[in-house]
């Protein structure tokens, strides 16, 4: 959540269900947030932000059609007239999944810790739904760290189907983070909504 209307005091909120990516997220006092930990159904903002982001993929997350629909209802409902939804989720035309098994492991930063060897296992695709596992080889600890993931593949038009029942009307769309144009293979669908008067 980002840009809190009517809050002078406060620029933006996160919501975040992870307790560890607030502890990290908190390390950074300059910023103006006001940090919660929770997701959309422990929270029932109204009208109170100018713009809502679900950053990393989350939206991918959201693997049932009425987990969608609920989440969808509570940003439009957070937001003032107007305000902006933005999200992101991979294009599933770009068929990304096929190279996220690793043979070797690749290196990841930490940030002030040493960096950590990371290797991924596609676990199975069924339709729109990707299975996989993450394993970390930490430095420091004696054994590695698993976490397995399922995601969901949502077609370029799926994202409009459940905004128009939600009530966030599409009103633009990219195909890359560098703002380029949506289409056949490209990596991204970045949607930005807007909610209208009802």
């Amino acid at each position: 959540m980002r840009t809190r209307a009517g809050h002078p005091d406060i620029g933006c909120a996160r919501l975040d269900p992870g307790a560890g990516m607030l502890e990290q997220a908190r390390r950074r006092p300059e910023l103006d947030i006001q940090w919660i930990l929770g997701d959309l159904e422990s929270v029932s903002w109204e009208r109170e932000f100018d713009f809502v982001v679900m950053t990393g993929h989350a939206f991918q997350v959201l693997l049932g059609d009425d987990e969608l629909r609920a989440a969808l209802a509570a940003v439009r409902a957070a937001l003032t007239d107007g305000g902006q939804f933005g999200f992101e989720t991979r294009d599933p035309l770009a068929r990304t999944w096929e190279s996220w098994t690793t043979e070797t492991p690749v290196e990841v930063a930490a940030g002030a810790a040493a960096s950590m060897r990371m290797t991924r296992q596609v676990r199975s695709v069924d339709g729109e739904i990707v299975v996989f596992t993450s394993t970390f080889d930490i430095p420091g600890k004696s054994a590695p760290r698993h976490s397995d993931s399922t995601l969901r593949f949502r077609g370029a038009d799926r994202p409009d189907v459940f905004l128009a029942g939600a009530g966030p009307a599409a009103d633009e769309r990219y195909g890359d983070r560098a703002g380029g144009p949506p289409g056949e293979g490209s990596p991204e669908i970045i949607t930005v909504a807007r909610r209208t008067p009802a």
